[in-house]
């Protein structure tokens, strides 16, 4: 793998990951572009515990432009784009529209924010984009393996440098796929956050393992994996990975992928392991999209270790969702859930696995 870093225009790092040793990417920007704003921060619900990220400069990124327009292709035919070379094989760059950012600094304190018990900070960290391929009209699910491989190359490359950053406490890597998911640029693309806090999503299932632990003086996740590769709602197995829904799946496709192994995070994966997790990982989004003869829209979610706090309890894993419960039907999260925090699902999981096994 090759590693070709440069900036852009308006001083945010790109970097080229390439296949070919020998691969030469044009690193020369010749736009003109404003500065990126450095004015997030983050909020703190006394309520729940929980922080919450204010960046209103996002309400003008770009929103679903026409193909020849799309700011991730590579620069080609007097277009720049945010991309200078004519091609890439996988490239990173920071957001330009960064929900965080390293450059922000801490609220005006004669602001008045929320109430005594409410605070107010810096929304540090950093918003990286990560284009899957230079083609438009790929997705993640047509790649080759060798170029899949290079994403999960990236994503660890990127996960060990983000972790260093001083303040970040989780590095989260992520892919939003389709409009109704709310996506807003279809190239093929994910995302990587690197948040000042650990979220709350993994807060809750840390605590978890820690009373578990505590208990039972077993590793909460290993044993939810041993139960789920013996149960009927395993849907690929392979030497080093297993991809199941979950018993309790809060979505109407939902599958999680675990490694055999226990570890923290994606750079702690060897290669054989990545090896192995591309050929899951692209036999389970064959699946989805075969599920509806259509291309599914869901989000991927990577599971890692916060930075400083409970590494011996996380355990890295893959979750990957979709907000469609039938060919023309949505899964939308109404009182119950958004208002109460309680799913109900409208699909047996028992059922779900057994039509993407059918899928093969």
């Amino acid at each position: 793998m090759k590693r070709t870093q440069a900036r852009l225009a308006d001083g945010r790092e790109i970097i080229y990951f390439d296949l070919d040793d020998d691969a030469v990417r044009d690193l020369d920007d010749p736009r003109d572009l404003p500065p990126v704003s450095t004015a997030s921060q983050i909020r703190h619900d006394p309520l729940l515990d929980e922080w919450v990220a204010m960046a209103s400069h996002r309400q003008t990124r770009t929103f679903l432009p026409p193909a020849d327009l799309c700011p991730l292709c590579p620069s080609r035919d007097g277009k720049q784009t945010e991309v200078p070379s004519p091609d890439y094989d996988v490239v990173v760059f920071e957001n330009r529209f960064p929900s965080l950012s390293m450059g922000a600094a801490d609220p005006d304190p004669a602001e008045h924010i929320g109430s005594a018990v409410g605070v107010a900070r810096a929304g540090t960290g950093r918003c990286e984009v990560v284009c899957f391929s230079s083609d438009h009209g790929a997705s993640f699910g047509t790649l080759s393996q060798e170029r899949a491989r290079l994403v999960v190359d990236a994503w660890a490359d990127r996960t060990a440098e983000l972790c260093a950053l001083p303040g970040v406490e989780q590095v989260f890597c992520f892919e939003n796929r389709g409009e109704e998911i709310g996506v807003t640029l279809s190239h093929p693309h994910g995302q990587i956050y690197a948040y000042p806090y650990v979220t709350p999503r993994t807060s809750r299932m840390l605590e978890t393992a820690r009373r578990y632990s505590d208990t039972h003086g077993r590793n909460l996740f290993a044993d939810v994996l041993a139960e789920e590769r013996s149960a009927e709602r395993v849907i690929v197995s392979s030497a080093h990975w297993t991809a199941f829904v979950p018993a309790a799946a809060r979505w109407p496709v939902e599958v999680h992928i675990f490694p055999h192994r226990q570890v923290p995070d994606i750079p702690s994966l060897t290669d054989d392991e990545r090896d192995d997790f591309v050929a899951v990982y692209l036999d389970v989004l064959r699946r989805f999209d075969a599920l509806y003869d259509a291309p599914l829209p869901y989000i991927a979610a990577w599971q890692q270790a916060p930075v400083h706090a409970d590494r011996d309890l996380a355990y890295l894993h893959l979750q990957v969702f979709s907000v469609k419960r039938a060919a023309d039907k949505l899964k939308y999260l109404a009182g119950s859930e958004s208002a109460m925090g309680a799913f109900i699902t409208d699909v047996l999981p028992e059922d779900v696995a057994a039509r993407l096994r059918r899928n093969a």
